[in-house]
């Protein structure tokens, strides 16, 4: 059974108020967390990356916790800032906290959290009682205005940067350069 919860509002991601999901403790639940994080991050830079992330933390929480025994475990995705987007998976508590170990591409196990810590911005967990949230973030870079020029300067370099070419002397109307992100944005 899953539900969400805060209910899900259409339209771009806000950093007040992460997306979040909970799903029971079991290996068929990974497929759809993965799925919920893709949805939310369609249009993200950071999509793939933070959806394989997302798919070892949830195989985490149920391997290593008490979501794995029958317990469950709750998926957020936020985008805290501009150029940043975090998922974010709380368990029900195990005994252990999470180590990212020595990569050793021959080792059958143990590979998860030292693979999220080298293919994310940075990641870490937090105590919440009486589990555990461990969360990973993802960036890209964003165009900055810089304080001394006018806006139109930055305005025409939106065209430059990624975007179509001024078409007979026109810039054509493009979205803004930092991802907003969410069900809307497919």
């Amino acid at each position: 059974m899953t539900g969400a919860y805060p209910v899900l509002r259409l339209g771009p991601v806000r950093p007040t108020h992460p997306w979040a999901r909970t799903y029971r403790g079991t290996a068929a639940s990974v497929p759809e967390a993965r799925r919920f994080v893709g949805e939310l991050l369609a249009g993200c830079p950071a999509r793939e990356t933070l959806m394989t992330c997302v798919s070892e933390l949830c195989a985490n929480a149920i391997a290593h916790t008490a979501s794995g025994r029958g317990g469950v475990f709750t998926v957020e995705v936020d985008c805290p800032r501009a150029g940043v987007a975090r998922v974010a998976v709380t368990d029900d508590g195990g005994p252990s906290v999470p180590a990212a170990g020595r990569l050793d591409l021959m080792a059958e196990g143990g590979r998860g959290l030292a693979m999220v810590a080298a293919c994310t911005t940075r990641w870490g967990f937090r105590e919440a009682y009486p589990g555990r949230t461990v969360w990973a973030e993802a960036g890209w870079p964003v165009l900055v205005p810089s304080p001394g020029r006018p806006q139109e300067v930055a305005g025409r370099l939106r065209g430059v940067i990624g975007r179509p070419r001024e078409v007979a002397g026109r810039v054509p109307r493009v979205p803004p350069l930092d991802w907003s992100g969410g069900p809307a944005a497919s």
